[in-house]
């Protein structure tokens, strides 16, 4: 049985109907609410053969209806109609990234608490690949240590002690970070990797320092998959699907392992936006929920990371995807101010 116009249009009023209350929908409701100039008695037959199609449930036998996961996903892909994020909101979004911000991981923190904030469910991100590389520095710490820092176009900065001989003098390191700087900038991991390896050829007897900076620049580039931000997970409790506790006790494990987040984020890496509905997800603690992800760069970088929202499958789908390409732009118009140490000389 094909689904006529009529059918769609009950289906859509009880999804919207249930998404805002989150009581089951019954025909009256329908009859009474919504101007469809049809009466109970067809609006209850038309919600029989939608719960016969798999579109509807109905919890107790004198209870109205309750949309399926099927149903949700059919108002996502074909009757959801997503509309411009309120100039109020849009607001709030500029004055959070107005604050000063020293890193990329203070970025991504405001970022999942404002998720959380503009749609009462739990915002999630994973940074943004490094992209290509934009400096390096090495600064002296003690005559056998220097800190040295890399930072990328994405604004991503990492650091890290090295050893270093007691005749490698602060004017060699310099010297070292302009040139490094001078040779790597504007590449990626593997055309970093690549240089490194037809430079090392030319360190004559700061090969051995030189070997020790490769290692740690390919590993303060290498992608952190396990480093996911996640913000108002409490919100998710005042929901009425996560009253039951032991409901909620397994959906809060699973939002604490950040392995399985991070799995979840890194699936969708690349992908301009999705919604995955319930046991799409195929995650324990998780059938009855949604997540919405979209991808996004910080301050126009081509390193891309994934940010999204959790919430019940009764969520607001296109609040949710307004929030999301609001904070996409957002974070696109967002620089990184953080500065490298400067040494004095």
């Amino acid at each position: 049985m094909d689904l006529d116009a009529r059918k769609y249009k009950i289906l859509k009023a009880i999804i919207d109907d249930y998404i805002l209350t989150a009581m089951p929908v019954g025909s009256r409701t329908i009859s009474k609410k919504y101007d469809m100039g049809l009466s109970s008695a067809t609006i209850r037959n038309e919600m029989s053969d939608l719960e016969e199609l798999g579109y509807l449930d109905q919890p107790h036998t004198s209870a109205g209806r309750v949309p399926s996961w099927k149903a949700y996903r059919l108002y996502v892909d074909q009757l959801m109609r997503v509309a411009s994020l309120p100039p109020a909101d849009n607001q709030r979004l500029r004055e959070i990234f107005q604050s000063s911000m020293d890193s990329v991981e203070d970025v991504l923190t405001a970022a999942t608490r404002a998720l959380s904030e503009l749609t009462d469910y739990t915002g999630v991100m994973i940074a943004p690949s490094a992209g290509c590389l934009k400096r390096v520095q090495l600064v002296p710490i003690t005559e056998t240590t220097a800190l040295m820092v890399t930072v990328t176009e994405n604004g991503v900065h990492k650091d890290s002690i090295i050893p270093v001989a007691p005749d490698v003098s602060p004017e060699h390191l310099y010297m070292l970070s302009n040139y490094l700087t001078e040779r790597l900038q504007g590449k990626t991991l593997d055309q970093v990797m690549s240089a490194l390896q037809e430079l090392l050829g030319e360190m004559g007897r700061h090969r051995a320092l030189f070997l020790r900076l490769m290692d740690s620049l390919v590993k303060q580039m290498e992608p952190d998959k396990n480093a996911v931000v996640v913000g108002g997970t409490s919100k998710l409790l005042f929901h009425p699907e996560y009253s039951d506790i032991e409901r909620a006790r397994s959906l809060l494990t699973t939002l604490e392992t950040k392995e399985k987040l991070a799995s979840l984020l890194a699936q969708r890496a690349g992908l301009s936006f999705s919604i995955t509905i319930g046991p799409e997800l195929q995650l324990p603690g998780m059938q009855d929920c949604s997540l919405v992800t979209v991808s996004y760069a910080l301050g126009g970088g081509t390193g891309t990371g994934t940010m999204g929202v959790i919430g019940p499958t009764r969520m607001q789908y296109a609040r949710v995807l307004s929030v999301l390409d609001a904070m996409r732009k957002a974070l696109s118009d967002t620089t990184n101010r953080r500065e490298a140490p400067n040494e004095e000389r």
